[in-house]
């Protein structure tokens, strides 16, 4: 498990570092960005996607269990949305 800045991708385009992930073996993306499935074609894609709706890491806390069980779940290509207040 690695971010984006750890792995030097912080300046790299949504669409490119999805494409460096699903290249580097990532199964799993877990991203706040909300506006990724419009801003990307995600068809075709072999990671999993999963956006949490805030980026405020107190309220993230919050649903470390709903976001685990999603992690369990997710399979890969699947794009899906945790909603947090």
């Amino acid at each position: 498990m690695a971010t984006a800045y750890e792995l030097g991708w912080s300046t790299v385009t949504n669409g490119d570092w999805i494409r460096l992930a699903e290249q580097e073996g990532y199964e799993l993306l877990i991203t706040t960005d909300t506006n990724l499935r419009y801003q990307q074609n995600l068809r075709q894609r072999s990671i999993a996607i999963l956006v949490l709706t805030t980026t405020s890491w107190p309220r993230i806390r919050q649903v470390t269990g709903e976001t685990q069980a999603a992690i369990a779940a997710i399979k890969a290509g699947d794009y899906r949305e945790i909603p947090i207040p």
